[in-house]
């Protein structure tokens, strides 16, 4: 019988060195030896390889160098799987941890057809992620230096006493107020100045979005998603963002497995024991769905706003956000009249709003 000549080739990567492990199907592991993290040592060893002939396939966990050497694996035409580290086989007993034998694991586990690839965007998709990504950092920064100027104000017993803060109201007062002493003064304003400044950063990544929206693949989804009470534009765009297609999920429990939302269980016999939800997957896709979940506190009802969004939109799509409010609301309703705790009653929510979401990306095709 001839012997197979594929080689299964495992990659720790690291931003300045990758270490390289080849697994011979029904043959020995050993190691190549470490290279550099650049593209010119990458390429190097990767031509080297294709002139040993045979069929090769290259794994490496996600982390933060990203996607780019998949993609210049895929342009010299050879297989890669990127892999979660998370989803990634560990022994119980082993506390050794090298680049090594991460690299020989990575190897072994893909000659044995352990480990399963994750979604690699394509370099489009990834750059709205990025840019979406880049404004939320712009609010948790808007959040942080909002909660720094209160706590001054705070030490200083300046309280204020309007409903809501950050309305107009609330920074006509923040204008006329005049602290103890002139060190506290200047920096209250240069809190005032930094919120300032992150305000008009997150205004202008927002406008970027949305010209960037207008000509990606994905618009449609993107505009039939916001049919759905809760999901705005900014919602809508990180879902698809994060996401990427809806199809690739064959059923809403996939997906809503995929985002985390589902709860830990350990069961065995008579015994069933569930915990709380698992958080695994995207966080970014599970804090937009369960921030939209709370809209559904309130009666069924298409508000004026939502009417303004659905103008122009599949009936298909419309028809299921109706059916979503229905059910959601209904839900909260009965849960609440339990007395959950709500943060528990909106998680149950966004777990379904969820399969909504799903039902959406398969009616609405991208571009």
């Amino acid at each position: 019988m001839e012997k197979s000549s594929k080689v299964f080739v495992g990659m720790d990567v690291h931003k300045e060195s990758i270490d390289i492990t080849l697994a011979e199907q029904g043959g020995e592991v050993r190691r190549l030896g470490q290279i550099g993290g650049d593209r010119g040592s990458l390429l190097k060893m990767v031509r080297k390889q294709q002139s040993k002939g045979g069929e090769r396939v290259f794994v490496y966990e996600a982390g933060p160098c990203g996607f780019w050497i998949y993609r210049e694996l895929a342009a010299l035409g050879e297989r890669c799987m990127v892999v979660s580290p998370a989803l990634v086989p560990k022994r119980a007993g082993d506390h050794v941890k090298t680049d090594r034998r991460d690299s020989e694991r990575l190897a072994s586990l893909a000659r044995a057809g352990e480990l399963e690839a994750i979604h690699v965007p394509d370099i489009r998709d990834e750059a709205i992620r990025d840019l979406v990504r880049g404004r939320d950092d712009a609010v948790i920064a808007q959040r942080r230096v909002r909660q720094q100027l209160k706590a001054l104000l705070l030490r200083n017993d300046i309280r204020y006493v309007g409903k809501t803060s950050w309305t107009g109201a609330h920074r006509r007062w923040l204008s006329e107020l005049k602290l103890p002493e002139p060190a506290q003064q200047i920096t209250f304003e240069e809190y005032v100045d930094a919120i300032a400044v992150a305000t008009a950063r997150i205004e202008r990544l927002t406008r970027a979005i949305e010209t960037e929206v207008a000509t990606w693949r994905f618009a449609p989804v993107v505009a039939a998603l916001q049919a759905m009470r809760g999901i705005q534009f900014v919602h809508a765009v990180t879902l698809i963002a994060e996401l990427g297609d809806l199809t690739r999920f064959h059923s809403a429990r996939q997906l809503m497995g995929y985002l985390g939302l589902v709860p830990r269980e350990d069961s065995s016999g008579e015994h069933r024991r569930q915990g709380s939800i698992t958080k695994a997957g995207n966080s970014y896709a599970r804090r937009a769905l369960i921030e939209a979940a709370w809209a559904y506190r309130h009666p069924a009802r298409v508000t004026r706003i939502i009417a303004t969004r659905q103008t122009g939109l599949p009936k298909a799509a419309c028809d299921i956000a109706w059916r979503a409010q229905l059910r959601l609301s209904a839900k909260y309703r009965r849960l609440n009249a339990r007395h959950l705790n709500h943060n528990k009653i909106v998680v149950a929510l966004a777990r379904e709003l969820s399969g909504f979401v799903w039902a959406i990306g398969q009616s609405v095709k991208p571009t």
